[in-house]
């Protein structure tokens, strides 16, 4: 069945979606209206890559801009409804939006920022040129730092690209003089929204340069946000939230709502009804498959899915991960390679049960406070994980929420066991094929890189390679220490398409005696029948170790 609506994938701004008349929406204009129930004076939103914090943010820009006529976009929509209708384009916005803010040095990431702030200060220059320059009236302060910014965009870069240094109290005190400027010319206290806020400093620490420009970029926020009697409202996005860098340390009366709060939940992301609205409207069904690739969210009491990923699947008709795609998250790779045993004792039970009780701050950023608290907290807040259970303040219980998100652990475990994706693949390609030879030479080499000479243990090999089979788990169901038979084999890999490949079970021994260990095994696996309820072919896999040494007994069956 056709469907009369066509997808905006890619369009995450209001006013051109909502244009476009057959574009489909998932109506989140509530969102205004919990806005102003709520009376904040500052909100902070953390949500993962993709889940709509672009289009909210443009939303509420476009619905309050009073130098818009917004009537026809929001015409149909939940908001109008409300008592809030009337204060459509009721008050000016200054809307800025940092998730392009990347650069390698700290001036070069200044004129980023620069050119965003310079945006607002022309269209008000524009707008309001007569009033500005009436002399009953003063603003040198803002016509002093327009002046200076365009005097900056007008001098190119020097033979080796680089740019005129900016001033740094210039640069500080541009969003305080903005919204000073904004409120005198219309009478009405602005409302700033700040989207992806936290994109410089990420950027930032990724250079190597954070330290020296959190502090001015800390009192850019404040000065403009803080206290500030010119200012009606703030609202900022962001993946996380950045505390300790002198930003929310003092600017303290901005209030952040994370993944893990029941307010605002269900307006990031598509809940379950919305999902199934949206596949409806395209003649489309939600089924198990789409949820178990999809869903899994919990933000505060809501069930979750994620947006990117279901409107690609409607676009493409094929179950395949879309949203890992979007971002290579290069922190999160770079910390996982920084992470102490504490965390990869975790993880490694999390790769076993898909669960695990952890300590979760959600409050700090891993690029300031490095621990295994906060390392677990980007992971959630960049949506790898999510909170399925609470057992006090700090300890939560995490699970991967779907196929999709497991498809992204193949990259964590790239990193974890310091060889790339390709090799991996390259590793159980060789067991499928029985091809041990080619097997046992990646997984020494691996053993070697991972494993401690003096901390070797059979659990050790265990969960290493438990961690390294993430890498198929599209391609396998992968159970630990399961009853199967007359015991429990260490790791069971039930084929999900045994035609093309054999299922396998595997049993680790350390010794000093290789051959005597590797042996006893894969007679392990015989005598106590783990194989019982496969069918098919079942690869059996006696692997043996001591301390970097390893060496492997096989026995392909045919059931």
């Amino acid at each position: 069945m056709e469907s009369r609506y066509s997808l905006p994938i890619g369009t995450d701004d209001f006013r051109k979606l909502r244009e476009v008349k057959s574009h489909y929406y998932v109506d989140k204009t509530l969102l205004i209206q919990e806005i102003l129930n709520h009376r904040m004076e500052g909100l902070l939103f953390t949500r993962p890559r993709r889940f709509g914090k672009t289009l909210n943010m443009t939303m509420i820009r476009d619905y309050f801009d009073l130098h818009q006529d917004s009537k026809s976009i929001f015409e149909g929509l939940a908001i109008l409804e409300t008592q809030y209708a009337k204060q459509l384009n009721s008050r000016p916005v200054l809307y800025f939006s940092f998730k392009n803010c990347e650069s390698a040095t700290a001036n070069g990431m200044l004129w980023k920022l620069m050119r965003e702030i310079h945006k607002e200060y022309a269209r008000y220059a524009r707008m309001y040129a007569k009033t500005l320059t009436c002399p009953e009236h003063s603003f040198i302060g803002f016509i002093r730092i327009h002046s200076y910014f365009l005097s900056l965009l007008s001098v190119p870069a020097d033979y080796e690209g680089n740019l005129p240094s900016i001033n740094v109290e210039t640069m500080m005190e541009s969003l305080s003089e903005l919204i000073q400027t904004v409120h005198l010319l219309t009478g009405i206290k602005p409302m700033v929204l700040i989207d992806e806020y936290d994109q410089p400093l990420l950027s930032a620490h990724k250079a190597g340069y954070r330290e020296s420009f959190s502090p001015i970029y800390a009192g850019f926020l404040t000065e403009g946000l803080k206290g500030n009697v010119h200012l009606q409202q703030s609202i900022l996005t962001g993946i996380q939230r950045v505390a300790k860098e002198s930003i929310f340390s003092k600017l303290n009366n901005i209030v952040a709502y994370t993944v893990s709060d029941e307010r605002y939940g269900e307006f990031f992301g598509l809940t379950e009804d919305e999902t199934n609205k949206a596949l409806i409207a395209f003649g489309m069904v939600l089924t198990e498959e789409v949820k178990t690739y999809y869903d899994g969210y919990r933000f505060g009491r809501f069930e979750i899915y994620n947006p990117w990923s279901v409107l690609n699947y409607i676009d493409k008709l094929k179950l395949e991960p879309y949203w890992v795609h979007t971002s290579t998250n290069a922190l999160i790779h770079e910390a996982i390679k920084k992470a102490d045993s504490e965390f990869f004792e975790s993880f490694e039970e999390l790769i076993a049960k898909s669960e695990a009780v952890v300590s979760v701050d959600l409050q700090a950023s891993f690029i300031e406070l490095e621990s295994s608290a906060t390392l677990w907290g980007l992971l959630v807040n960049s949506g790898y994980l999510t909170i399925i259970g609470e057992y006090g303040a700090s300890l939560k219980l995490l699970k991967i929420p779907n196929e999709e998100s497991r498809t992204e652990f193949r990259k964590i475990v790239a990193a974890y066991t310091k060889i790339n994706e390709q090799s991996l693949d390259t590793l159980f390609a060789s067991l499928a094929r029985n091809d041990m030879d080619r097997f046992l030479k990646l997984y020494k080499k691996i053993v070697n890189q991972c494993t401690s000479y003096y901390d070797a243990k059979e659990n050790a090999y265990h969960m290493l390679f438990l961690g390294m089979s993430m890498a198929v788990s599209s391609l396998y169901d992968i159970k630990s220490n399961i009853e199967s038979g007359d015991g429990r084999p260490d790791i069971l890999m039930v084929s999900k398409q045994p035609a093309l490949r054999p299922h396998m079970v595997i049993e680790f021994k350390q010794s000093e005696d290789l051959e005597s260990a590797k042996t006893e095994a894969l007679d392990q696996i015989i005598k106590k029948n783990y194989f019982v309820n496969l069918t098919g072919e079942v690869l059996c896999l006696g692997i043996a170790h001591h301390k970097k040494a390893c060496d492997l007994s096989s026995r392909l069956l045919r059931m």
